[in-house]
């Protein structure tokens, strides 16, 4: 049998002003324990405890419970007596006892996210011995009551696992309230409470089989192996996956003395935060609950009251209850008990500057008496994050970098989407749940066709799974919904590319096309019914729900400002159209690092000629459709250049295999057959001739314009005179060539030598020139290991990290979603590949393109355009590389510019 050999501290007390602890050891003890043992040592009134560390929680999950157990008895059973000594009580005795909390406490804060019980010693002894000790027999047995509802759940699994279950303690509390006709948990009586406590125990003897627990060390050591498993609970477990954090790192667990809200008028409990975490304003706020315990305000069991006076008249405001009204009857803590406020506002504020920063602190009012059961750096929306950061740099609490290190680069995106009215959100109904693909908030009605995007005035276009096909009526769309793909499938790229909302993978969702019907959880909607989609939660909501614009506030700009101050490398973007380019400008963005020229050609008037081209049997045919093509290209590249003038763009030449263009619904191919004046039959034995077994690995890329080498000519000479027509009017463009999917030096050679007398030839008919690069999209593995060899070829290289995650790792990025989740949940992958950069693997790969290309051409210029270019590990790793820029969608270049300047300070730290 396995045992714990290794001599360690598994157990950290605090409390009575000392700690064994700091607000350092949060990996070992905790945010949470950390934190009390750092406001214990610096004064702060603490209920005295310990905490058993994140360590114990991954050799529980290791070893198994009796092993830890028995290992942690002894330093246990001395802690509980440290608390006793202090709080002059007794764990376990019926006349004096000692009552404690048990709470998880992991590393970061996760909020509602593990499990917590309180009032944890109390029988039918205690009970009584509690009444005759503070002569007040309702605070003792709604404490009673209190603790076996919460036991139950949290210990027994009396909990409702899904929302058809019923809560066996609220069924009963419901009915009792229903038989005295009151509507609150204060207004029960002391029989009541009784009565309560006694059915409780009786619906868990029916539920579980056993009699409700009666030994407080029993209670206690259950307790403790609830906290430990619900570090791997459900909800746990998607929190820390929303939020890529590790499954290793466990749960500490906090045994500290109870004190009591709930001991009648005198009494209360609340939570507060030391400035607004909702707009950033420096206002002390909160709420609080007089006679009140535990998590009652938060669970939102009776409206609370404001902690501020000027927090309780804008409440009113809001509620529209009249002042007289409310200073009578919902009094803020700081006109009830302005002593207890007094002393509270002095220790958030004494909090804030020992943190520096913005405090969410939890505290009890026990009989006139104030305790701070907690503190920790309050979560706050992406406005206020940019605004607490800024003050505190204004007010000189933290220096430049630390402004920059204090901001989440992903949290940057709250503030550049269309968002939902918060008010109306909380009346919003959510019918499914998908992967935020594209932040962002829309409501329109539900069409299924792209070509009918513009069927509404506002439509969301939802697919099973989108293609290249649908691009303008995604462009349409408000938003987009698709039953499958991930979060860098086809819809989820193209859509942050667009800024778009878009919500993917979404399975509940059941699409029938035929009838134009959606069906999700028994209820159908029909074609123009109303939806909308929350893209930055995943959530889709039945109905209208009211969005309002962002309003980008000076303090992004000064943190935009700063971030390119320290940054060292460039963040350019991926832009198609001009629009997007203009987007991507307005936030920053320093060039662009990836065209994709495909896009241009799926427009309504462009398709027919790409189709013809695609069906044209000789040299000449195809020529021909391609010189219909030209203008449109070229007025395109035109319309990019002007939007960036004076800054690089990167053009990849045409990519995707020719199959993508061609028609696959018999209406279209009839329709082609007719304008091009062939048979039904030359289209379809087209089509099928260009269907591959596996596209990506076919005829695509730089093998297209190799195997059709006029394709190359002609978008050369588009970007070419795009250029040349820009610098008659006396705006500068700098094209950058890219020639995609080569694999050996060769590849690359030949397209280099087309491009090149191409251009030179437009050169020589007009008599003028412009500087040009010619570069390649390092996406296959054999290119980064030849790297060495294309460098001495290529002006550039870009790193696709989309494809070459694909084919390094050997995943379809359109069905991988099958897998996936299940790899996810098992620790085979700590995160998606196809959304974090893969560095061990595909990281290597990049890392070694870089330095070989660099041996032969020691100023190549380097760069990424895959999606992991606006991801922020990923551009960590990209400055470690030494890369001269990432490219990122439009709406991430913010997050891409902080995410630089973040890696550069840390490579000096």
């Amino acid at each position: 049998m396995e045992t714990l050999t290794e001599i360690k501290k598994r157990v950290f007390l605090f409390g009575d002003k000392k700690a064994d602890g700091n607000s350092k050891m949060k990996n070992l003890l905790g945010g949470k324990g950390a934190n009390l043992a750092e406001m214990s040592a610096i004064g702060i009134p603490v209920p005295p405890g310990f905490t058993i560390t994140t360590e114990v929680c991954t050799e529980y999950n290791t070893l198994g419970k009796d092993i830890v157990i028995n290992e942690l008895k002894e330093s246990v059973e001395s802690a509980i007596e440290s608390i006793e000594k202090t709080m002059g009580t007794k764990f376990g005795d019926s006349e004096n006892p000692l009552l404690i909390s048990v709470r998880s406490g992991a590393r970061v804060s996760m909020p509602g996210m593990m499990d917590t019980v309180l009032n944890l010693g109390l029988n039918d002894q205690a009970v009584l011995g509690l009444v005759k000790k503070t002569n007040n027999e309702r605070f003792a047995w709604d404490s009673y009551r209190r603790f076996i509802q919460m036991y139950g759940g949290v210990v027994l699994g009396m909990k409702p696992h899904t929302k058809e279950d019923i809560d066996p303690f609220e069924e009963i509390m419901e009915h009792l309230k229903d038989k005295r006709n009151i509507e609150l948990d204060t207004e029960f009586t002391v029989q009541d409470l009784q009565d309560l406590v006694y059915d409780f125990k009786d619906a868990v003897k029916k539920r579980t089989g056993h009699d409700f627990p009666t030994d407080p060390w029993d209670q206690l050591w259950r307790a403790v192996m609830a906290v430990f498993d619900s570090w791997n609970g459900d909800r746990a477990k998607y929190y820390r996956k929303m939020h890529n954090y590790p499954g290793d790192w466990g749960t500490a667990v906090n045994v500290q003395a109870m004190v009591f809200g709930n001991m009648g008028t005198n009494s209360g409990t609340g939570v507060c935060f030391t400035r607004d975490a909702g707009t950033g304003e420096n206002v002390f706020n909160g709420e609080y609950l007089i006679d009140a315990q535990g998590e009652d305000v938060v669970a939102g069991v009776r409206t609370p009251q404001q902690i501020t006076k000027l927090g309780s008249q804008r409440w009113a405001e809001l509620a529209k209850v009249e002042e007289a009204d409310r200073a009578e009857n919902y009094p803020s803590l700081e006109e009830l008990m302005p002593s207890i406020y007094a002393e509270l506002n002095e220790y958030q504020q004494k909090l804030e500057d020992h943190y520096s920063d913005m405090q969410d602190m939890e505290f009890t009012i026990q009989d006139g008496k104030l305790w701070i059961l907690q503190t920790r750096i309050g979560k706050r929306t992406g406005a206020a994050m940019v605004k607490i950061a800024m003050d505190l740099f204004k007010e000189g609490v933290i220096d430049e970098k630390e402004t920059l290190l204090r901001i989440e680069p992903n949290k940057l995106d709250e503030l550049l989407h269309p968002v939902f009215d918060t008010k109306a959100l909380k009346r919003a109904n959510v019918i499914a749940q998908g992967l935020p693909a594209s932040p962002g908030a829309a409501t329109g009605q539900i069409v299924f066709f792209a070509d009918e995007a513009k069927k509404f005035k506002n439509t969301i276009l939802t697919r099973i799974e989108t293609s290249p096909e649908d691009l303008e009526g995604m462009n349409v769309a408000k938003g987009i919904l698709t039953a499958r793909g991930g979060m860098t499938s086809h819809a989820a790229v193209v859509a942050r590319g667009m800024g778009k909302c878009c919500v993917s993978g979404a399975g509940a969702l059941k699409i029938d096309y035929k009838n134009r019907v959606l069906r999700v959880d028994g209820k159908e909607f029909h074609e123009g019914d109303w939806i909308s989609l929350n893209g930055s939660t995943g959530n889709i909501i039945e109905g209208k729900v009211a969005t309002m614009e962002p309003e980008l506030s000076g303090e992004f700009g000064e943190i935009m400002e700063l971030s390119d101050k320290y940054s060292t490398m460039e963040v350019r973007t991926n832009a198609d159209t001009p629009k997007d380019a203009a987007i991507a400008r307005n936030f920053g963005a320093q060039g662009i690092g990836l065209t994709r020229t495909e896009h241009m050609f799926f427009e309504v008037d462009r398709i027919k000629a790409m189709r013809e081209m695609i069906l044209a049997d000789t040299v000449k045919g195809r020529k021909h459709a391609l010189e219909e093509l030209l203008p449109m290209q070229r007025s395109d590249f035109e319309g990019i250049f002007e939007a960036m003038q004076g800054l690089p763009v990167t053009v990849r030449l045409l990519d995707p295999p020719l199959h993508e263009f061609v028609p696959h619904q018999l209406a279209t191919q009839k329709e082609l057959a007719e304008d091009m004046h062939i048979s039904l039959a030359a289209v379809k034995n087209k089509v099928a001739e260009l269907q591959e077994f596996n596209p990506m690995l076919g005829h695509r890329g730089c093998r297209l314009g190799n195997t059709y080498p006029e394709i190359t000519e002609t978008q050369t000479r588009a970007i070419i005179e795009a250029a040349l027509n820009l610098k008659e009017k006396g705006i500068v463009a700098k094209p950058e060539i890219m020639v995609p999917l080569v694999g050996t030096a060769n590849e690359f050679i030949e397209q280099k030598k087309i491009i090149t007398e191409t251009a030179n030839k437009v050169f020589k008919e007009r008599n003028d020139s412009i500087e040009y690069l010619v570069g390649t999209m390092i996406e296959i593995p054999r290119a980064a290991l030849m790297a060495d060899k294309i460098a001495e070829h290529a002006d550039f290289f870009s790193f696709g990290t989309n494809d070459l995650t694909q084919m390094t790792l050997g995943y379809s990025r359109d069905d991988a979603g099958k897998f996936l989740n299940v790899y996810l949940e098992k620790g085979i992958l700590t995160h998606d590949p196809f959304e974090v950069l893969d560095q061990e693997g595909v990281g290597q790969l990049v890392e070694m393109g870089t330095l070989r290309g660099r041996s032969t051409k020691p100023n190549l210029k380097v760069g990424i355009c895959g999606e992991h270019g606006g991801e922020p590990s990923s551009v960590e790793f990209c400055n470690k590389t030494g890369m001269n820029y990432v490219s990122c969608s439009p709406f991430r270049v913010p997050i891409a510019r902080l995410s630089a300047a973040q890696a550069a300070i840390k490579a000096k730290a």
